[in-house]
């Protein structure tokens, strides 16, 4: 299965984003460009930071969480399937570097997903390590019509066990899918549930540790911490990064594919 491995973070400070996420959660530099972007690792991901600049030329160009990545066997296939749904979608190429695919196309909401065949200069190794992430929230104004584009393109299934009981409430729009490593939460923006954040594209994502209290007790001074509401039963805390990027903390884990939860202690 296609398998998320890529995480864009456009950054006012990458030097310092890096030293936090490898200071607290071991995650190791891939490289660095030029133009100060910054790339890491958790085994799993690639965690680039992209030093906000307007060269970037992105189409949406707000600090802080911005797209994700998705390693592939063939481009051209995912390409083929991606103009076959979406005729007039957009495809364009990427430069291939260490905190890049090779390819772009674009969901229904226009939030850019990068394709690699080359898994974004990832070896495979240390992939199942924790800390690391395995949880992706997307807010979006039609949340089936992204979670169809993952479904369609990707093969990714649609999940339901850990919010089955929210399943049949009435206005309850929210999706789950899931690659096998990382739970894919599609959330309706406008939304009234306690602690959602409004935020276009990536609202947040979503880290796996040991210990989510002392984790949140680790990081105190460095990044702000609040309990995640009761209903919210995947995680204990949110924490806010020194550039205020929201990550929840998981002991408990997500459901990640049918029957499969990604677990702490697995």
């Amino acid at each position: 299965m296609a398998r998320i491995s890529y995480l864009a973070v456009l950054a006012r400070a990458p030097e310092t984003l890096a030293d936090f996420y490898g200071r607290y959660f071991g995650f190791e530099k891939l490289g660095e460009s030029a133009d100060g972007d910054i790339s890491l690792t958790d085994g799993g991901f690639n965690l680039t930071l992209l030093r906000k600049r307007p060269e970037l030329g992105e189409p949406r160009m707000e600090t802080g969480l911005h797209h994700i990545g998705i390693a592939v066997d063939s481009i051209d296939d995912v390409v083929a399937a991606y103009l076959k749904h979406y005729p007039r979608g957009t495809v364009r190429e990427e430069s291939g570097e260490i905190g890049r695919g090779e390819a772009r196309i674009h969901d229904p909401e226009c939030n850019p997903v990068s394709l690699s065949e080359r898994n974004f200069g990832l070896d495979g190794g240390g992939a199942t390590r924790v800390p690391r992430i395995a949880h992706v929230a997307l807010n979006a104004l039609d949340p089936e019509a992204v979670e169809a584009f993952y479904q369609n393109l990707f093969g990714y299934p649609e999940l339901w066990e850990a919010h089955a009981k929210r399943r049949h409430e009435p206005g309850y729009r929210n999706r789950h899918v899931g690659d096998g490593h990382t739970n894919v939460a599609i959330q309706g923006f406008y939304n009234d549930s306690v602690g959602h954040e409004a935020r276009m594209g990536i609202a947040h994502i979503g880290m796996l540790v040991p210990d989510s209290a002392a984790m949140a007790e680790q990081v105190k001074g460095a990044a702000t911490i609040t309990r995640r509401p009761a209903e919210r039963t995947q995680s204990e805390a949110r924490m806010r990064d020194p550039e205020g990027n929201g990550c929840d903390l998981s002991q408990r884990g997500w459901e990640v594919e049918i029957d499969t939860w990604a677990r702490a202690d697995a």
